[in-house]
């Protein structure tokens, strides 16, 4: 499907999560098309959902520990690490990388969480990795090697930057429905 101007990387994955919903997916898989992240750790992410476990499987550089060692660029690298640090605290979960570009979901959790109203933008993975913890959800991990090249990444320092401050805008928002402060309708659904 090729859609006739840019919808952004979000509204992209809303095309082909519709998809493959209209298609009665089981296990829906997100994979990034920058051959950073190895495809053939698919059907392990599916076989971790079909053990009954998990119903989302994030695809980890971090796990390892040789994320670096894969090329990820230093800067990419410490502010993956804080702004990991600073997601966890406050969704209270212990996810080693909220901003990995190999996801798998049952189509169970994408019934049931709103993502159609999130961002069109890159932040559009956190919201739904912050959804799928509100609506408390399993998320299950697996080490998957990075590798880094030049063509391997299309978002740039100053995307990366506004992507940031998405991820901390909305953590915030998490936590403030967490202490029910306020449960904004986004993350915290009916």
């Amino acid at each position: 499907m090729k859609h006739k101007k840019n919808l952004g990387y979000g509204g992209n994955q809303k095309t082909c999560y519709r998809t493959a919903l209209k298609m009665d997916a089981d296990i829906i898989v997100m994979l990034h098309p920058d051959y950073q992240y190895d495809p053939k750790l698919i059907p392990a992410m599916v076989e971790m959902i079909n053990s009954g476990n998990y119903d989302c499987i994030l695809g980890s550089r971090i796990i390892d520990g040789n994320a670096m060692k894969g090329g990820m660029p230093f800067y990419k690298y410490i502010f993956n690490r804080a702004l990991t640090f600073f997601e966890n605290i406050c969704t209270g979960a212990k996810v080693t990388e909220y901003h990995t570009g190999l996801r798998a979901y049952t189509s169970h959790v994408l019934k049931h969480i709103n993502f159609e109203n999130n961002s069109d933008n890159f932040v559009f993975d956190n919201q739904t990795l912050l959804q799928i913890l509100a609506c408390s959800y399993r998320i299950g991990e697996l080490s998957c090697p990075a590798k880094y090249f030049a063509e391997a990444s299309s978002i740039n320092f100053i995307r990366s930057a506004i992507y940031g401050l998405g991820c901390v805008y909305w953590s915030i928002i998490y936590l403030l429905g967490r202490f029910n402060i306020y449960k904004h309708p986004l993350i915290y659904q009916k």
